[in-house]
């Protein structure tokens, strides 16, 4: 685990198909630390529980349910946050927010449902360390080549919700990004001088030409 700014961590990468990366990130608040996303690497857990434990975990999607949630709530007594449409599928542990609607929650991130990838995707908009973190999940990732692409997959995804997506995360102001899985191997992306809405056009007009994100 890779310390990325003062208050928020980096798993180390794991590789679930080939040119695919996904990642977890740890906010550590006095209040209790929180999660995105899921790590399945044991050495990870040990870092968390060094760190203080995960108080709350925050799944943008089904893909990160594994038998490591169950891991976190027996270790950590971790609180589990999922789209309840998405709920169902995790069998192993209690989910503690099924939630349905964009709310604010934990430490004051703001929950946004952004339906398309899968039924239940979700991203979190969090203020940490003062600066605008925006978690993806697989909505919206980057290319092997450092290009925005939307994460629909023939056949598993819906084109016409993810394209709605991508106007609700068109009109917010994140300054850096993390998603769930990357092509290019990092582990954020800093927008620096690059609007966030150049970003999402990108990523709605590989998917209006037909493009599909194919890990």
């Amino acid at each position: 685990m890779r310390q990325i700014a003062a208050d928020l961590w980096v798993t180390e990468a794991q590789n679930p198909a080939p040119g695919l990366y996904t990642h977890a990130y740890l906010w550590t608040r006095p209040e209790g630390n929180v999660l995105f996303y899921n790590t399945t690497l044991p050495e990870e857990l040990d870092r968390i529980a060094e760190l203080g434990g995960a108080a709350h975990q925050y799944l943008s999607h089904q893909d990160e349910i594994t038998s490591t949630l169950a891991d976190l709530a027996d270790r950590f007594g971790t609180r589990l946050h999922i789209h309840a449409s998405e709920a169902s599928l995790v069998t192993t542990t209690p989910v503690h927010d099924p939630f349905t609607d964009r709310h604010t929650g934990v430490g004051g991130v703001e929950v946004i449902p952004t339906p398309g990838h899968t039924p239940g995707s979700t991203s979190y908009l969090a203020q940490i360390s003062g600066r605008r973190y925006l978690f993806t999940g697989d909505t919206i990732l980057r290319g092997e080549k450092g290009d925005w692409w939307a994460g629909y997959l023939e056949g598993y995804s819906d084109r016409e919700s993810l394209l709605a997506t991508l106007d609700v995360l068109d009109d917010l102001t994140p300054e850096v990004i993390l998603s769930s899985a990357v092509m290019d191997g990092s582990d954020f992306t800093e927008l620096g001088d690059r609007p966030w809405a150049a970003a999402v056009d990108e990523a709605r007009q590989a998917l209006l030409t037909g493009s599909a994100f194919t890990p």
